[in-house]
């Protein structure tokens, strides 16, 4: 690559990569899956730099890519779970303490994995029925019905929350 392409593309990561990083953890909710993403998607986003740059869909091309990431990550035959006759010789570690998790993150990660995507691109992101349809390779009537459901449920947990 250039040196001015290359230059614009540090530019770009270290201006936007804490964002993109958020946006990997609401979608996978691990920090470090989070950070495997991202360095997936930074990785192909150095690869088709040149071409994207011109666009200016950088961002958009790389939520794509978290996104696509994340729904490959799930197929991999080595992340299912086996049976075993015996249990493991240490606990699983444990993760961030209740009191420090944000209660709608909770909820988000309660919603299926398609609802959770959905509400986070129109919701967070701020995208349009198209936007997120284009992203998701779904067409717009299912991204709506998929954000209607998926609120309906952040709303019933979030209920459940206060109410406790």
């Amino acid at each position: 690559m250039r040196r001015d392409l290359e230059e614009e593309y540090v530019a770009f990561v270290a201006a936007r990569q804490q964002h993109l990083r958020r946006i990997a953890y609401a979608i996978c909710g691990d920090w470090h899956r989070a950070e495997d993403l991202l360095q997936t998607a930074l990785t192909k986003l150095y690869l088709a730099w040149p071409r994207l740059r011109h666009e200016g869909r950088e961002e958009a091309y790389v939520r794509t890519i978290l996104v696509r990431a994340d729904i490959d990550e799930h197929r991999r035959p080595w992340r299912r779970e086996r049976p075993t006759t015996s249990p493991p010789d240490s606990a699983a570690p444990t993760g961030t303490p209740y009191e420090e998790r944000s209660v709608l993150v909770d909820a988000l990660h309660r919603l299926p994995p398609m609802q959770r995507r959905t509400v986070l691109l129109r919701h967070w992101l701020g995208l349009s029925v198209e936007e997120t349809a284009a992203e998701l390779r779904i067409s717009p009537g299912t991204v709506k019905s998929h954000t209607s459901r998926g609120l309906e449920s952040l709303r019933t947990v979030l209920a459940e929350e206060r109410s406790s």
